[in-house]
């Protein structure tokens, strides 16, 4: 074998090895860490419908009936299905994140820091993190705008934001009954404004932190005056209390 091939060889393997540790390290072992996490199903998600849906129904009767019935929990999961697929086929997720990252001060636009448990649910599955900043972040949208700004939105992102440069969704929306009638919105139309309303409502406290606040410990001359000074406070609390010596 010339050094030629002796080479190529050499980089064959090493190209093999490289392919094999990268499906290791980014396939095998994070489904091995992640499959024994519990996920919430579509059925316990939405198990109690919010406000948000109902008022869909009662905003635009005629559209929430044809399509979806009443606001029930099998139609509430119903448009969150559709909303998901929808938002993903649009890729909604090219220009709006669902991830607050712990840089450039997003905690300050978009609230705190995401934390995993925000993920553990059958909608975030793919999770649509992203990176691009074109619009917000969505993670937390649920109750910021009302229906009807979802709803003007998506016909016409301009006319709530004279800046956006989002496109308008018109297939969103049914054509008007009459010449001078308002589109409805459809069914893709309800259920995505359904499931940017539910984002974010399931959402806790963030995870408590790894490690505990450290507090510096008091040098010897604070130390001394601390245990000499009786703290008032302390002194309150223990007269109040029958029995204990102040």
């Amino acid at each position: 074998m010339n050094p030629l091939e002796r080479f190529g060889t050499i980089l064959l393997v090493a190209g093999l090895a490289f392919f094999g540790a990268a499906v290791a390290v980014e396939a095998w072992l994070p489904y091995q860490v992640l499959r024994g996490l519990p996920m919430q199903r579509l059925d316990e998600i939405a198990r109690q419908v919010p406000p948000e849906f109902e008022d869909l129904a009662a905003r635009y009767p005629d559209a929430f009936r044809r399509h979806f019935g009443a606001p029930t929990p099998e139609a509430y999961a119903r448009a969150l299905q559709i909303g998901i697929e929808t938002y993903r086929a649009e890729a909604c997720w090219h220009c709006h994140s669902q991830f607050v990252r712990p840089v450039s001060n997003e905690d300050r636009r978009f609230g705190a820091v995401s934390y995993p448990g925000e993920y553990q649910n059958v909608l975030q599955l793919p999770q649509m993190f992203g990176t691009r900043r074109v619009g917000p972040d969505l993670i937390r949208s649920a109750g910021k705008h009302s229906n009807d700004w979802h709803v003007a939105h998506f016909f016409e992102p301009r006319d709530v934001v004279p800046s956006s440069v989002m496109p308008s969704f018109k297939w969103f929306f049914d054509p008007p009954a009459a010449p001078d009638g308002v589109p409805q919105p459809n069914a893709r139309g309800l259920a995505i404004v359904a499931y940017v309303q539910w984002l974010g409502s399931w959402a806790e406290q963030p995870d408590a932190p790894l490690l505990p606040e450290v507090t510096a410990a008091p040098g010897p001359a604070e130390g001394a005056a601390a245990a000499m000074t009786p703290d008032p406070a302390e002194g309150a609390v223990a007269a109040a209390v029958p029995g204990e010596a102040p």
